[in-house]
């Protein structure tokens, strides 16, 4: 999936975790500090301290010290002439404020920034396109399982055409439960609320990593198998009208090892590529895109081919349709070519134009427009899939009724 959302969001979580650590090495150069720094000559003084924002030397009671705004700040670069305040009291404490807490004045350190109306949009079109993929996931797992079920409940339906479908409806479940997993990791560990220190450690712990990264796994894997669960529909379809391969019903073998055995051949030496050159967060940014094409490639190579079968397929079919002798194909067979055929463009053809229209060429409106489309198609594919092979069905219906 190419989701501009998801990017933004781990851009952030990125930014979160450079900080934490230039935060964990400003706390130890200040602990050096009050260990080490000799003690003042005055008699009466604020002692050193270092209250997790600045690091505070000793000074002398009726005084206000000035530091230089902490170098951990993200946007340190426009700051870093400014300088934080605290004022020590006559008495030796720190001053306070009505409330209880110890008086600081970091205005200056703080980030001037201003929202536009271009970032604006920006963020309200993301959450329109997280809604938008999150209602067509929900939509789509929930009449895949009833579908699914169905086609399980009668065992006149047990055939291999059945068993075919059968996998794709379960690929396109494990696709949309991956998904919705993914996202909610993903929003665990980047979108909770921070209170205190312990809130970003934790967010930022090995344990937290490795399951976002396991939650990344598994819908990389899933995603690669819902596409060639497809190619395996469009080899059957291609199979039954055309050729003869793959046909006998009792290898079931070549089926299952091209849907749910190849993308193992990809996911792993991406997850190897990982672990060794891009072990960061939760795996969802590519730095090299390069190794993004482990798994891009075999989605657009599946995409391809399904566009091609399905030239052929059309080409055949209206020859038949037009010719006076159509006994060779029975009427079955002709139904089963409408079903599909209607999938696999469906499934292909928004691969296949933007197929060119990579993630590190597209910008702006065909950006957006691409990521629309892409959600979309992805989202209520699943929806589409179990209507047209189920529920409007002739077959089907008619075992329910």
């Amino acid at each position: 999936m190419f989701c501009i959302s998801l990017q933004y969001e781990m851009a952030s979580g990125k930014v979160l975790e450079e900080t934490y650590h230039k935060w964990v090495q400003y706390k130890e150069d200040c602990v050096k500090m009050i260990v080490n720094e000799p003690p003042p000559q005055a008699d009466v003084f604020c002692n050193r301290t270092f209250d997790k924002y600045a690091c505070w030397p000793d000074t002398p009671a009726g005084s206000v010290v000035n530091i230089s705004c902490p170098f951990y700040l993200p946007w340190f670069d426009k700051v870093s002439q400014g300088v934080v305040l605290r004022r020590c009291g006559s008495d030796g404490i720190w001053e306070r404020e009505d409330s209880g807490q110890v008086w600081r004045d970091m205005t200056q350190c703080e980030e001037e920034k201003e929202i536009t109306s271009h970032e604006l949009w920006f963020k309200q079109l993301m959450v329109s396109f997280r809604m938008l993929y999150t209602v067509g996931y929900s939509l789509s797992l929930f009449t895949l399982i009833t579908a699914l079920i169905i086609l399980l409940s009668f065992r006149k339906l047990y055939c291999f055409r059945n068993f075919i479908h059968a996998n794709l409806f379960l690929s396109f479940i494990l696709r949309a439960v991956s998904v919705i997993v993914k996202d909610t990791m993903l929003e665990r560990h980047w979108g909770r609320e921070i209170v205190k220190q312990t809130d970003v450690s934790e967010m930022l712990s090995h344990q937290a990593a490795i399951g976002c990264r396991i939650a990344q796994v598994m819908m990389q894997y899933c995603v690669l198998a819902n596409h060639y669960w497809f190619f395996g529909e469009a080899i059957y379809l291609y199979s039954v009208l055309i050729a003869s391969v793959f046909i006998d019903n009792n290898k079931c073998l070549p089926y299952i090892c091209l849907g749910w055995g190849t993308p193992l051949l990809f996911v792993v030496p991406w997850v190897v590529m990982k672990l060794l050159k891009e072990n960061k967060e939760c795996w969802a940014l590519n730095e090299n895109m390069n190794y993004w094409w482990i798994i891009r490639f075999p989605i657009l190579f599946a995409s391809l081919i399904n566009f091609l079968i399905f030239i052929k397929i059309l080409k055949v079919i209206l020859s038949k349709l037009r010719a006076s002798n159509q006994t060779e194909y029975p009427d079955y067979k002709l139904r089963l070519a409408k079903a599909t055929l209607t999938l696999i463009p469906l499934f292909g053809v928004h691969e296949v134009i933007f197929i060119f229209a990579t993630d590190e060429q597209t910008t702006g409106v065909l950006r957006y427009t691409k990521v629309f489309f892409t959600l979309f198609l992805n989202s209520f594919q699943g929806f589409l899939v179990a209507v047209l092979y189920c529920y409007a069905n002739k077959e089907v219906c008619c075992f329910i009724s």
